[in-house]
């Protein structure tokens, strides 16, 4: 199974924060140039992960690279890359390499996006279908500059897989197409398996950590995913060690409920460079774990909660947990 996802979530890792400083360069965060710098934490024993340069993860690497297709998980330096790189899992991005906001906890390259490439759904579903995935991911950058977001493009990506990997189930990780009238209605009518917008944080942290985006317009968009279309299972996930309480937490984990979001994701914070916003705490497996009880007990049908959980990871094995809860549960 090979997962394609295009997006900015939660898989910042911490990386070299030389191009922010490099004269000679393009710079890979322009807009933080200005921004005081913070020291990057040393992570604990539980973060750490091994380096990738397995025979599996350079077979992936060649794969994408001659599709000429991104993946977030390098554009967001994701620290499972190794791991899904070798289990031949990658997530591809669409739309480009370069995003519209500026999100304070993410490590893709922001400024004006080249124009679309029409032919990259085309080859998405050749991609899809040579290597006769089951499951498959879709995410993409935030295109403020489209009159669509980039919603057509998204529901196009999801026809040609459809027509030429009809077995192969979809999940999209989607920006919020925020002030695109009717944007979220063409992808939703496209009809993927997964609906996932990920809310990343506390409404108290938006400000500071989201300023492009709005909670209550997010958590909207995964309403209207229902309202339009019951049978899409629905997803989000934030991000810890950000400085939000307990209590905020669960303040989201009810909220998604209200709007019949079926899977929650959490994962840690990791900050991608010193201009980066910084982490406020590593929260201990322990207190995953008790997250994962909370949700659980709140009625999602399904919950990944630990340190290194990504928005993708584990998302074929994950997508088939799902169908099994909603079966048990409705007997259908």
């Amino acid at each position: 199974m090979v997962t394609i996802i295009n997006r900015l979530g939660n898989a910042a890792v911490n990386a070299p924060d030389t191009e922010l400083a490099s004269p000679v360069r393009e710079l890979r965060h322009p807009e933080k140039q200005n921004r005081p710098e913070s020291p990057i934490l040393k992570k604990p024993d539980w973060l750490r992960v091994k380096a990738p340069g397995s025979a599996g993860y350079n077979e992936t690497r060649k794969i994408v690279r001659d599709a000429k297709l991104v993946t977030v998980c390098e554009e967001a330096a994701c620290p499972n890359i190794g791991e899904c790189w070798t289990k031949n899992h990658a997530t591809l991005m669409i739309m480009g390499d370069t995003c519209t906001r500026a999100c304070a906890f993410c490590n893709v390259k922001t400024g004006m996006p080249a124009p679309l490439d029409h032919d990259e759904p085309n080859r998405v579903g050749m991609t899809v279908a040579k290597m006769g995935l089951s499951h498959v991911v879709i995410t993409s950058v935030d295109r403020d500059d489209l009159s669509d977001g980039g919603a057509q493009h998204f529901a196009e990506v999801i026809r040609q897989i459809r027509l030429q990997s009809p077995k192969t189930t979809i999940e999209i990780l989607t920006p919020d197409f925020l002030r695109k009238d009717g944007a979220a209605e063409i992808v939703i009518d496209a009809k993927p398996d997964v609906f996932n917008h990920n809310l990343e944080t506390v409404p108290r942290n938006y400000l500071k950590i989201r300023p492009g985006a709005r909670y209550y317009h997010s958590l909207r968009l995964l309403e209207r995913v229902k309202e339009r279309d019951a049978q899409q299972f629905t997803k989000s996930g934030i991000m810890v060690g950000l400085g939000e309480s307990k209590e905020e937490v669960m303040q989201v984990m009810d909220d998604m409920r209200s709007a019949g979001v079926d899977f929650i994701t959490i994962g840690q914070y990791l900050q991608p460079t010193r201009k980066h916003a910084a982490i406020d705490r590593f929260v201990s497996p322990d207190e995953f774990k008790a997250y994962e009880s909370i949700a659980r007990a709140k009625g999602f049908l399904m919950v990944s909660s630990s340190p290194l959980t990504r928005s993708s990871h584990h998302a074929g094995e994950d997508f088939e947990r799902l169908r099994t809860a909603r079966a048990a549960l409705t007997g259908r």
